[in-house]
């Protein structure tokens, strides 16, 4: 076999099994969604305490992803890009086996932190090899792959939690990854990487991120270009029965909204990947699905009472309008050398994700019930779009601000 087919062959390979590696990664991310009504119900809490607890344990949840975001993305640089791809799998399967069999929201929520932990590894750390090994031109259908493939994760979790049961659901998606694990003997490592570690180059050093403006700056505009994603998620996806509620809509299904949206999110990825392409720009396709995620947010007031199609084409303009995600992050990769990139790359999408525990505090402060007064500052749609909007300012501020990478060699150091 020539040495040009044995390349195509393994990145096909390593595209590939990242694509997998992310569609177990978001089934296990975004199950909790999909069976947290149920799986409160049956350990005993009821009514108003369902939201409530239901936001503290994915609150938990993105702890540890944020702590594993780190964790793995500084191991990504100083130990190699395969080697997150091993350690993270292990332990959220492992944790969502555990899942399963919790008789206590104090066992849930442990589990759902340790979970977070291992989770926080799989996108940032295939993301960041498959840039590595693609020609510069072509960097983003890779990622296009990876995310359009991987959102399909959700929808399968969805279907599983109605046929199976939440606690078999959570079993399944242990299961799921150990399988996975063993495809990840079949990919290398990144030959930039193999080049930085042979020339014994400083990597994966969080005071040497930090260590000038101009390094923090540009990692901290990743993470804020990415707001409107967590926010969208934590706020509209999974309290979509309360969100129906309050919009009198009856009838609403955490379950079936997790499939519209993450269907529509799919093609948003690959619609958004292929603007970006055509456009030879990531700040563009950025600025486009930013706009449709800010129709998505005015949409919110516009829904007539009552009626459920409407309200299920809300989640059809979020998922388009989320679609950035995997630009977003291809974007992040290209911004930063070899010596740091797993560590950005892996950080990046998990500190987005703990903007979720900041705003739920916002979130609360606008909705709840004022004791003094008796009525909140603001109801549930008003707060959500208000919120939305702010998000798509600072977005949309901070884009203006990064540089566009789409041509850019990977091949240098920080």
């Amino acid at each position: 076999m020539q040495l040009k087919e044995k390349f195509n062959l393994t990145l096909y390979i390593t595209v590939a099994t990242a694509a997998l590696g992310y569609f177990v990664d978001l089934y296990d991310i975004l199950l909790f969604s999909a069976v947290r009504v149920k799986s409160l119900q049956d350990l005993g809490v009821h009514g108003e305490e369902i939201k409530n607890i239901g936001l503290n344990l994915l609150n938990w949840q993105l702890v540890g992803m944020v702590i594993g975001g780190i964790l793995w993305g500084i191991l990504g640089d100083k130990k190699g890009r395969v080697s997150i791809l091993f350690g993270s799998i292990i332990m959220y399967s492992v944790a969502n086996i555990l899942n399963a069999y919790v008789q206590s929201v104090d066992q849930y929520r442990i589990l759902r932190f340790f979970a977070g932990i291992g989770l926080a590894g799989e996108l940032g750390a295939g993301i960041t090899l498959v840039s590595e090994i693609m020609p510069k031109g072509k960097r983003g259908f890779g990622t296009m792959i990876i995310a359009s493939f991987g959102t399909l994760g959700v929808v399968l979790a969805s279907i599983v939690s109605q046929v199976l049961g939440w606690r078999n659901a959570y079993i399944l998606g242990g299961v799921l990854g150990f399988v996975l694990l063993i495809f990840r003997f079949f990919i290398f490592e990144s030959g930039l990487y193999k080049k930085a570690e042979k020339e014994n180059k400083q990597r994966g050093d969080l005071l040497y991120l930090f260590g000038t403006k101009y390094r923090a700056y540009k990692f901290i505009k990743s993470i804020l270009i990415g707001l409107p994603i967590q926010f969208t998620v934590m706020f509209f996806v999974t309290l979509s029965p309360e969100l129906g509620k309050a919009s009198g809509i009856e009838g609403v299904e955490a379950s079936k909204v997790l499939i519209i949206f993450y269907l529509a999110n799919s093609f948003g990825d690959i619609i958004c990947s292929v603007v970006s392409q055509v456009l030879k720009s990531r700040k563009k396709a950025i600025g486009i699905f930013l706009g449709v995620t800010l129709f998505s947010f005015i949409y919110v007031g516009l829904i007539p009472i009552g009626n459920i199609y409407a309200f299920y084409l809300l989640f059809i303009f979020l998922g388009l309008g989320m679609g950035y995600w995997a630009v977003l992050l291809t974007n992040a990769s290209e911004q930063f050398g070899t010596n740091l990139r797993a560590t950005v790359t892996t950080s990046t999408p998990n500190l987005i994700r703990a903007f979720g525990i900041p705003i739920t505090y916002a979130f609360h402060y606008l909705t709840d019930i004022n004791l003094n007064t008796g009525v909140s500052l603001f109801t549930m749609q008003q707060a959500l779009i208000l919120l939305g909007c702010i998000f798509i300012t600072i977005s949309y501020y901070f884009l203006y601000a990064t540089d566009e990478t789409f041509t850019k060699d990977l091949d240098y150091y920080e």
